[in-house]
């Protein structure tokens, strides 16, 4: 739809989101100075209801503008894969099988580093997951770890500026260690296709930059928190064992969805299989975490929306850079608009030069911890971690300044080594 009116009103809701999304601890605030519109002001603070909210909002202004039919027939042409897949993956990496799979794996391995077992877990946690997202993708690596940390990181007894670095070193590190392979992270999906970008590719070009930046990141983070990290054990620590079999299945359907994860048809067929099975032996598992992945997919479908109308201001931006600049154009313009939908744009221009194509991928994925909305898995961080922090909620210049740090060091390996 390339009605300027529309343009205009789309790239000015876009601007209320981003702000909104910035103010959303202040309505949380609010809610307890007022508690007789509490719930409103809840509702305003959650930061994965924001930009379904203003997507509504941009939907309905379209049919006052253009009229219904086309206002329905933009919001229907926009691609949603992304936002159920991770929906789909969020509840099923963070089901109790799964999770306890991997952290029995992160004990074993905690007990032999020559580091006290909390100190190791933490590390493994902040290092070793995310690295892992390259396998079983982004958003799963980002729900297991902020399960396995939260008990042991994000609470309340931790003082908050350790936390917010913390969360700063989980998103940066999520969003680089995903690019040892072409298809787990989605600013590398979306060029991999159309650069002939491979596995091997990426492993030898960025993987083995990304994973020193996310061990330097992890080793710094751990020792700073070193004196706050407890070994109290997790809910799951204290439930009944899984059997083997169980545990199987989920991991099996698991990577079944990992393995469709372009192809809803496939994806949510086996999420309704792994339903099915989760009711038939619902005695080894968990609450399934239906409403927090509800609301993250929620927030991804509105970026998706509200971001699709963004081409026309970003798409000029990003071909008038020169190499450098445009490195740094991408890790700022990563913090306010999706790193996906950055290196999407990326991938329309004629004629762009491999360096070029080097520096959007390398500034897109080093700044995707700046912001909540800046990598699709931050999202799924921000809803299971919140609770940890005060009000409950995640500022987005707590979030900025723990990322800071992170970010420089992607950064540095992308651009030096």
């Amino acid at each position: 739809m390339q009605e300027p009116t529309i343009q205009y009103i789309a790239a000015g809701l876009f601007a209320v989101a981003l702000i909104h999304t910035f103010a959303a601890k202040q309505f949380e605030r609010l809610s307890h100075r007022f508690p007789r519109h509490a719930g409103l002001f809840h509702l305003l603070g959650e930061v994965e209801v924001v930009f379904g909210f203003w997507a509504i909002v941009l939907v309905l202004a379209m049919a006052l503008v253009v009229g219904g039919g086309p206002a329905l027939g933009y919001a229907e042409s926009r691609n949603y894969t992304e936002p159920l897949f991770v929906f789909v993956v969020m509840v099923v990496a963070a089901s109790r099988p799964v999770l306890r799979t991997v952290m029995s794996g992160v004990s074993l391995v905690a007990r032999v580093l020559p580091l006290p077992t909390p100190m190791a877990s933490a590390w493994l946690g902040l290092a070793a997951v995310p690295l892992l997202g390259s396998l079983v993708t982004e958003p799963a690596a980002m729900t297991i770890a902020a399960l396995m940390l939260a008990p042991q990181i994000f609470r309340p007894q931790v003082p908050e500026p350790v936390k917010y670095l913390a969360l700063g070193v989980l998103f940066v590190n999520i969003s680089i260690g995903g690019t040892l392979t072409s298809y787990a992270a989605p600013p590398v999906l979306m060029v991999a296709s159309t650069w002939q970008w491979d596995s091997a590719f990426m492993l030898a070009t960025f993987g083995w930059k990304a994973a020193i930046a996310v061990l330097a990141n992890a080793t710094v983070a751990t020792f700073v928190l070193r004196r706050h990290l407890n070994a109290a054990p997790s809910a799951a620590d204290a439930e009944a064992p899984v059997p083997p079999a169980v545990a199987l299945v989920h991991l099996a359907l698991l990577a079944g969805i990992v393995l469709f994860a372009h192809h809803p048809v496939a994806f949510l067929g086996l999420f309704l299989m792994f339903l099915g099975y989760t009711q038939a032996y619902e005695r080894h598992q968990s609450p399934l975490i239906i409403k927090e992945a509800l609301l993250v997919g929620f927030f991804l479908a509105g970026l998706v929306v509200l971001g699709g109308m963004q081409q026309w201001w970003l798409e000029p931006v990003v071909s008038s850079l020169q190499p450098l600049a445009l490195f740094f154009g991408a890790l700022g313009l990563t913090a306010i608009t999706d790193n996906a939908a950055l290196t999407y744009l990326g991938s329309l221009i004629a004629n762009i030069s491999d360096e070029s194509k080097y520096m959007l991928v390398a500034g897109a994925v080093a700044g995707g911890g700046l912001t909540v909305i800046a990598n699709a898995p931050n999202p799924a961080g921000v809803a299971l971690l919140k609770r940890g922090f005060s009000d409950e909620t995640i500022g987005a210049g707590g979030l900025l300044l723990g990322a800071l740090g992170p970010t420089a060091v992607a950064a540095a390996a992308f651009m030096l080594l």
